[in-house]
């Protein structure tokens, strides 16, 4: 899993249908780049919620049945259209994007869930109408998976984001484990630290397997996609317990060794 849950879309998947490779690709670019828009240069709070204020006024354009401006949003109106997906995942997204320039803290969990809910969710239920399977015990489960795998990518980035001036971990779990932000500053690993992350990491695994089932709903590649998808997931977590939650100076990433035991676990799934 990388920095963002964007890159979680299959985008060079060997288990990607070819027909679905193109509109994919256009689906990411779009993610991709609103992403960018809200995160990466120099661009001012202002600058930058113009920008995707654009995007926002592209959507509306394909809601009223009028040419997008752009490329990028002629092809996305296409893609739309062809598989039926609702425009408010796209509109979600962007949501988050602009909250991602606006808020830096979360009070407590249901808090970051809304924000997973726009962030990371829309993802899963644009693949599910891409296959063709939104249905709604399928779009549960899927937002259970997108939303953990959102929490795991929180926790493998805390340094990342503190260097960005973000903390997504819920405020009030700090308090309850007697966490100040100075343990993120100074990158302090103690016995409060520990604590803190058992907590975050079981809680993110439960939420991942409560769609653990979702792969049996779904036939075919997609099926086995999710799969590795969720072992993926659960195995960041593996690896953010191995290295005793020291993901200040130990970020866990996936390697070649693990994608073979993922497949494997995949396998007995």
């Amino acid at each position: 899993m990388s920095n963002t849950h964007y890159e979680n879309f299959p985008v060079a998947s060997p288990l990607l249908p070819a027909h679905l490779r193109a509109p994919i690709r256009v689906i990411y670019a779009f993610a991709r780049s609103a992403d960018d828009l809200a995160d990466e240069g120099t661009a001012s709070a202002e600058e930058r919620l113009a920008a995707l204020a654009i995007y926002e006024q592209e959507i509306d354009c394909i809601e009223q049945r009028q040419k997008p401006k752009t490329q990028l949003f002629q092809e996305l109106e296409t893609v739309i259209d062809q598989y039926a997906i609702p425009l408010q995942a796209f509109r979600d997204l962007l949501s988050a994007f602009k909250q991602d320039i606006t808020t830096t803290r979360y009070t407590n969990f249901d808090g970051l869930l809304d924000y997973c809910r726009r962030s990371a969710n829309p993802v899963g239920r644009i693949m599910l109408s891409l296959f063709k399977q939104q249905t709604a015990s399928n779009q549960i489960r899927s937002d259970a998976i997108c939303s953990a795998l959102q929490l795991i990518n929180f926790l493998q980035d805390v340094a990342i984001d503190w260097k960005k001036s973000r903390i997504y971990l819920p405020l009030e779990d700090l308090t309850r484990f007697g966490i100040t932000e100075n343990h993120i500053a100074q990158a302090k690993l103690d016995d409060d630290w520990r604590a803190l992350m058992t907590y975050q990491v079981e809680r993110a695994r439960s939420l991942l397997m409560q769609g653990a089932t979702l792969p049996h709903q779904i036939p075919g590649r997609m099926g086995w996609e999710l799969r590795m998808i969720i072992q993926g997931g659960l195995r960041i977590l593996e690896k953010i317990q191995s290295v005793d939650y020291d993901v200040f100076h130990r970020r866990p990433q996936l390697v070649k060794t693990d994608w073979a035991l993922m497949l494997w676990r995949a396998c007995w799934m």
